[in-house]
């Protein structure tokens, strides 16, 4: 896409607008006096030099949008003071074209209707000053033309702007949607990939066995089932030495769950491997029956764990399965658990 320098822009409105503050400075002989047409020349000038500044971009504030329209009713006042109507007056009417190019500078900032009502006093006092010939004569009617040209082109500039900035949005939509989906995918692959490393060496000695395992197979079975779901449920609370404190403690018969529900997964390098440091010494450290290790989306808590001992065994194991295991161990449950740990790890 090929884009203009907005310096380039400025520059030529200035030197256009420079050309018309010639043209009334070569013709000050003409009027009765030169007073108001350099009045007018002044209005000019701080008119245009207001519109055109160059640390004002976009939209033309209000104020300088004001004062344009002031400096265009009150030029061909000033000038058409001093002159007269029926001769014919040259260049002195170069407040027609110097209106024209004000207006069509506030026309393409934004001010449409500003725009519009400074040609359109111009039209009315040329009406009333010359009559309906000077329209065309002094070029009223090309200054209206420039405005009208000035609106639809800023009219299209702003519909191809708003279009651009939607093209850029859904794109970005489309990146992100493109991400999640390679991040999914991502996800998956490891998934599977980690669980083909536990599960298949197992796998092949049931198929090798025909199904008639020991009981320590058995009982190997059940620890790698659980160790699967730890990389399904545990995600970010999972290292090796928190695996291997998780095994542990299942092999002295507890039942551990592992839950990561998210708010730790902004964490990286010391701060995570302090958290997980923490989370093992106090898997390896508790004797509970029942462990349950969660995330916390809070701004001072990254991972709370939970002991419980006592109770009825089975409907432990039962819990295990599930995120229903994970059971509010403020306080004591109805099969008579204690509180074994309760610790909040700090983010």
């Amino acid at each position: 896409m090929i884009t203009i320098p907005r310096a380039l822009i400025v520059g030529l409105a200035a030197v256009f607008s420079a050309y018309h503050v010639v043209l009334a400075l070569t013709s000050l002989g003409v009027p009765d006096s030169p007073v108001a047409p350099i009045i007018a020349i002044a209005l000019y000038v701080l008119a245009t030099t207001f519109s055109l500044w160059p640390t004002r971009p976009g939209r033309m504030p209000l104020w300088v949008a004001a004062f344009d329209l002031a400096a265009s009713i009150a030029m061909p006042l000033l000038v058409c003071s001093t002159l007269d109507a029926g001769a014919d007056n040259g260049y002195a009417t170069w407040y027609v074209a110097a209106i024209g190019t004000l207006m069509t500078i506030t026309a393409v900032r934004g001010r449409l209707l500003v725009a519009w009502a400074g040609v359109a006093f111009l039209v009315l006092q040329t009406l009333v000053w010359a009559g309906p010939a000077a329209l065309g004569f002094i070029g009223v009617i090309g200054s209206v033309v420039w405005v009208g040209v000035a609106h639809f082109g800023a009219r299209s500039l702003s519909r191809a702007a708003r279009e651009a900035r939607s093209y850029s949005l859904a794109e970005r939509e489309a990146a992100d949607w493109q991400a999640a989906q390679d991040a999914h995918l991502h996800e998956r692959q490891m998934r599977l990939a980690t669980t083909d490393r536990i599960a298949a060496p197992m796998l092949r000695r049931i198929s090798e066995a025909e199904g008639d395992l020991s009981d320590a197979e058995r009982l190997e079975c059940r620890q790698l089932e659980a160790a699967i779901r730890d990389e399904i449920r545990g995600r970010m609370l999972l290292d090796d030495g928190v695996r291997s404190a998780v095994r542990d403690a299942r092999l002295r018969g507890a039942t551990v769950t592992l839950l990561d529900e998210g708010g730790i997964d902004e964490l990286v390098g010391g701060d995570r491997d302090r958290i997980l440091t923490t989370l093992r010494d106090a898997i390896v450290s508790t004797d509970a029956d029942r462990i349950i290790v969660r995330t916390v989306s809070d701004d001072e808590v990254a991972v709370t764990v939970v002991g419980l001992r006592g109770g009825d065994q089975r409907t432990a194991a039962l819990g295990d399965g599930g995120a229903g295991g994970a059971v509010d161990a403020e306080e004591d449950d109805d099969d008579g658990e204690v509180l074994d740990i309760w610790l909040e790890i700090p983010r």
